[in-house]
This record gives C-alpha cells, sequence and structure tokens, in this order.
C-alpha cells in the first residue's frame, strides 16, 4: 500500500511537475470558454478546474489524468442555467456528485466491458475531431499572424522533442512565444479576450436554493445526466489513459473520486466536471504518469489566477491554439482508416455512427450509446441465424438444430419443421443449440404441441443444463416422457 502511494505521488515528481504545469496555462482558457458555454461567470468553470483537479489528485482511480469543468457537461447546463440561475447549478453540481458516489459503490464501472472497440475507436475519434473544431474559432480569419503563430508553435511541439526532452516542448512553446508576443506588439487574441478573470480565491457557500421537494424536482434530470456523461466520460478517458501508459487503474474507485470532487466542487462556486481526455492527453504526452501532474495542474491553475493573473492573460491564443492541434492529431486514432477497410462492415458502421453522433451533437453519450446500441443490433442479429436440418430415419424424423434459438432466431426455427406431418415418430435434437429465452421456449412449445395435435410421438433430446432448466421451469408440453432422459 505504502510502496504504490509513493509510486503514484513520487515516483516521476520532474516529469509531473513539469507536465502539470502546461496543462495549468493549457486549462485557463478551455474553462473559460465552457463557462461561456452553461452561460456562467468565467470563474464559475475556473473554479470548477481548480477543485476537482485538486480532490481528484487524491481520491481518483486512475494516475495521471486530468479532471476538470468539460463541454460535454456544460452543454447540458445551458438551460438550467437559463432557466433558474448559478445557484440551481451549484445544487445540481452537489446532487451530480452523490449520484455519482451512489454508481461508484454499485460498481457502474463493470458496464465498460458492453462498450465494444468499434465504439471506442469512433468516440477517440470524435473527441479528436472536437478538441480541432473547437479551436477554429480562435484561429481562422483571425490574422496573418495568428497562422504564424500557430505553425511555429507546432514546430516547435513536434521538432523540439527530437533533440531535447528536459522540459515538455508544449510549456517551452508557452513560454517563449508568450514572451515574443509580449514584447514585439504583434496584435493577436489572448487568453484575456476570452473573458474576465478575477484574482480571488473560491470560498465556501451553500446554494441559495430552497431545500424542497420542487427544488430536486427541478435539478434531479439535470443532476442525473450530468452523472451519466461524466462517468461515462470519465471512465473512457481512463480507459485511453491505461492504454497509452500500459499500466491499471481502479474504475470504481474513479466513479467515486469523480463524485466527491463534483460534491466538495458544488459547495465552492464550481460547475460540475469530469475527466478531459485533450488535457489527460497533454498531461501524458508531456510526461505526466502520478497523481503529482493532477494536484500540480489544480495548484497551479490557482496560482496562475491569483498571483500571475495579470501575465497570464497576455498568453497569445495562437500558442494554445497550436498544442491542442497537436493534441487533436495525437488523439486521432488514425489506423481506423485502415480498421475500416478490414474490420467486419457492422465494426466499421459502428465506429462511423459513433463518431457522426458526438460530432453533429456534440454530446459524446448519445454517440457512445448509440454505437453500443447499434453493435447490440448487429451482434443479435449476427446469432440470430439458426439452421434446422432435417433427416428421414428408419422410425420416423430427425430434426437437428444448429444455432442460437431465442426471440430473433423462433421464426427461422419454426420455419424448418413441418407442422403438417401426421402420425411419425420425431426426434428434435438441441445438442448443437442453446435454449436462451422465453420465446425460445414458446417456440419448442408451440412446435411439440402442434406436432402431437397430429398424433405424432415427439421427444425432445441433447439440451445441455442451461436449457435443460429453463424448459423444465416454463415449458408447457414437458413431462416425463417429453424430454428424452439424456442431454447427448
Amino acid at each position: 500500500m505504502i510502496d504504490t502511494l509513493k509510486k503514484e505521488w513520487f515516483g516521476n515528481v520532474r516529469g509531473d511537475i513539469l507536465a502539470g504545469t502546461v496543462v495549468a496555462l493549457a486549462l485557463i482558457p478551455e474553462a473559460i470558454a465552457f463557462s461561456i458555454i452553461a452561460g456562467v461567470d468565467p470563474m464559475v468553470g475556473l473554479y470548477a478546474s481548480f477543485c476537482i483537479a485538486v480532490i481528484i489528485a487524491f481520491v481518483g482511480g486512475r494516475p495521471g489524468m486530468i479532471s476538470a469543468a468539460t463541454g460535454a457537461m456544460a452543454l447540458l447546463m445551458v438551460p438550467l442555467v437559463r432557466e433558474h440561475g448559478l445557484d440551481y447549478l451549484l445544487a445540481a453540481t452537489i446532487l451530480t456528485g452523490v449520484i455519482q458516489i451512489v454508481f461508484g459503490v454499485l460498481k457502474i464501472a463493470k458496464l465498460m466491458k458492453f462498450i465494444p472497440r468499434a465504439v471506442m475507436i469512433g468516440f477517440v475519434n470524435s473527441l479528436a475531431i472536437l478538441i480541432f473544431m473547437a479551436q477554429v474559432p480562435h484561429f481562422l480569419g483571425i490574422s496573418n499572424m495568428t497562422y504564424v503563430f500557430v505553425a511555429i508553435t507546432l514546430a516547435i511541439v513536434y521538432i523540439v522533442p527530437r533533440f531535447f526532452r528536459a522540459i515538455p516542448a508544449p510549456l517551452i512553446a508557452i513560454v517563449v512565444l508568450t514572451a515574443v508576443a509580449i514584447f514585439s506588439g504583434f496584435e493577436l487574441r489572448t487568453v484575456g479576450d476570452l473573458g474576465t478573470i478575477s484574482q480571488t480565491l473560491p470560498s465556501f457557500l451553500i446554494p441559495n436554493v430552497p431545500f424542497n421537494l420542487e427544488t430536486l424536482a427541478i435539478i434531479f434530470p439535470y443532476s442525473l445526466a450530468l452523472a451519466i456523461v461524466g462517468l461515462l466520460e470519465s471512465l473512457l478517458t481512463s480507459q485511453i489513459v491505461d492504454d497509452m501508459t500500459d499500466t491499471g487503474s481502479n474504475k470504481n474507485k474513479e466513479a467515486r473520486g469523480q463524485g466527491i470532487a463534483n460534491v466538495i466542487n458544488g459547495f465552492f462556486g464550481g460547475m460540475a466536471g469530469c475527466a478531459m481526455i485533450g488535457q489527460s492527453v497533454i498531461n501524458v504526452k508531456s510526461g505526466g504518469r502520478g497523481r503529482l501532474s493532477t494536484l500540480t495542474a489544480g495548484l497551479l491553475l490557482m496560482f496562475l489566477i491569483i498571483v500571475l493573473g495579470d501575465l497570464v492573460v497576455q498568453i497569445p491564443m495562437p500558442v494554445l491554439v497550436g498544442i491542442m492541434i497537436m493534441v487533436s492529431i495525437g488523439t486521432f486514432d488514425w489506423g481506423s482508416f485502415t480498421y475500416l477497410r478490414k474490420a467486419p462492415k457492422s465494426d466499421a458502421a459502428v465506429m462511423v455512427v459513433t463518431m457522426g453522433i458526438v460530432v453533429a451533437t456534440h454530446d459524446l453519450s448519445k454517440g457512445v450509446i448509440a454505437g453500443v446500441i447499434l453493435s447490440a443490433i448487429f451482434f443479435v442479429v449476427k446469432i440470430s441465424k439458426i439452421k434446422v436440418e432435417k433427416k428421414l430415419t428408419d422410425d420416423g424424423i430427425l430434426y437437428s438444430v444448429q444455432g442460437q434459438l431465442f426471440f430473433a432466431s423462433v421464426e427461422d426455427f419454426l420455419a424448418g419443421i413441418d407442422l403438417t406431418v401426421k402420425d411419425r415418430e420425431i426426434r428434435i435434437d438441441f445438442t448443437n443449440s442453446h435454449v436462451w429465452d422465453d420465446s425460445a421456449v414458446g417456440a419448442i412449445d408451440k412446435a411439440v404441441l402442434k406436432l402431437r395435435e397430429n398424433g405424432n410421438d415427439v421427444t425432445i433430446q441433447g439440451l445441455n443444463a442451461s436449457s435443460r432448466r429453463i424448459i423444465d421451469r416454463q415449458a408447457v408440453y414437458t413431462n416425463e416422457t417429453a424430454i428424452a432422459a439424456t442431454t447427448e
């Protein structure tokens, strides 16, 4: 236990501090932008990013992952803020955290196994596209010097690491190009153009809302949606960081940690947040691996605002845009073009649909849920193919059933059996099949009872133990002579 804590906190001190510094600088414009999206003061997003990052560093289940205010969560808050105001948003944030803690206790992370690889690829690619699209308004059509600074930033972050790795290239780009912009007097948009930054610490407060069922009815739908979207994005991002670092993480602990962070965050004037794939990728690519990187990002974010606020607002947006473009390029799974050619068409379709819905709606949950549902439909179609072979024997007819018998395949099962035959010895063999549900039992009932009506002697054989149990429990036709004593 102690060794694990030492490794998570002090196993990569220099790399974590430098990476956390880069993340803190990149967090500022995003937190401000997400606050604007939600319709609240920029400080609400900045306070949220500070609180969540610091708290999740201690209670999260994925070391090195960055959590803060996010665009996906901000979009869900818009109607609540517009109709009821900031205090209801803070109350909803606290309730969001409570719901996430409950989900974590119930081990919600086990549902991650139901997200197919095609959905994961679509999720990652759509996030990369959204990250890039979010940068377009900050550099397209602004000025020629903006393009120059974006290009120089990209050159620094890609070329410098080939020769020098002691300091993360994004940090070098931010410091050097900010200095150039300040001393040259170039006309560039800066962080300060996004919104006003107040150089004050967050303070504890209780949302000024009535504590009654009416308030609960207002905030619960929003809190539930925020909790689900936040956990979905956090757990998927956690899996991505796992893959990038070749390490594991405690997903249920992460779910509980996200909840604890949002509860405390709501009492300090912050909007609900979750894991950020863009900032997490920046952290990992800059050398961040442990909890210290997340803590550094949160603490330094507040330090920059409180102590160096006048300097921070002068950071050129083109530099941060260049870094985020690098993140989007690094996040996108370029092997997915090969995947589209080589993967089964159903998996390729799932990936494309997931990407399309996320990009079109800017809602990660809708894309992922649609992808999972589509994958389930394709899977059902794939395994619903059932074959019934008919063989005439000396004593009657033998039907051999091959495939999975459930609601989607019962029609083909019944079509393979001649229900009009009379006065014969009929055996239906399930050795190469499995009976899954009530629909399957109903189909077998229908076949057996109809054949018996026509004077046939019907025997069911070859049932495995699981199929036999469901038949014994639910079938109408069963009696001592109806099912063969063996399951051969």
